[in-house]
């Protein structure tokens, strides 16, 4: 893990992504690499899995659908399940790509797409920004928006320690922060 790699804020993930989508000068729109961060954010999944992805990885399984890997960095088994309209997502980008059940979803390298992301990052001004940051940003969204929940996003990221989870999203330092900010009893 790079610890300068930060996570995106929600409007820098809507600004890479739209950018990305729709290119500029010097710089050809690109929707695969677009919708493979976007599939990183929403999955948590590291990008050397996501490029690994089939249509086929994810399952039905009674009214659900479940994504079965094995993590290549880690070499442990991950099943969970993909939200409806996530799966309807990946199925329909499929589909308007003629990319077969069985066929890698996004047939690219992770440099390839840490390049274009440079490059996009670059004409933003963004900077201590890679693949990971997409997500490091669904695990802090995940902490945030289920009440800060370390455990939860542990589990989810198949971390060793809550410890880890917190030093990788950086919440710990922000919380303390608040707290401080939030101490203030200057109304005597």
């Amino acid at each position: 893990m790079n610890k300068r790699t930060i996570a995106l804020s929600a409007e820098q993930y809507k600004e890479i992504i739209q950018t990305m989508k729709q290119g500029f000068s010097g710089c050809r729109p690109n929707e695969r690499i677009a919708a493979a961060l976007m599939l990183e954010a929403n999955l948590g999944l590291r990008i050397s899995d996501i490029v690994r992805l089939r249509l086929s990885d994810i399952v039905k399984d009674g009214e659900r659908y479940r994504l079965s890997i094995i993590e290549q960095k880690t070499g442990k088994a991950r099943v969970f399940t993909v939200p409806l309209a996530l799966y309807q997502f990946i199925r329909l980008y499929c589909m308007d790509n003629n990319i077969s059940a069985d066929a890698q979803i996004f047939p690219l390298t992770t440099r390839q797409i840490q390049k274009h992301l440079q490059i996009v990052c670059d004409y933003l001004g963004y900077t201590g920004i890679s693949t990971h940051s997409f997500r490091k940003f669904y695990a802090t969204e995940i902490y945030t928006k289920n009440g800060y929940n370390i455990v939860l996003v542990q589990k989810l990221l198949q971390h060793s320690s809550a410890a880890v989870t917190q030093a990788y999203i950086g919440i710990q330092q922000r919380e303390l922060e608040q707290a401080i900010e939030n101490h203030l009893c200057l109304d005597v």
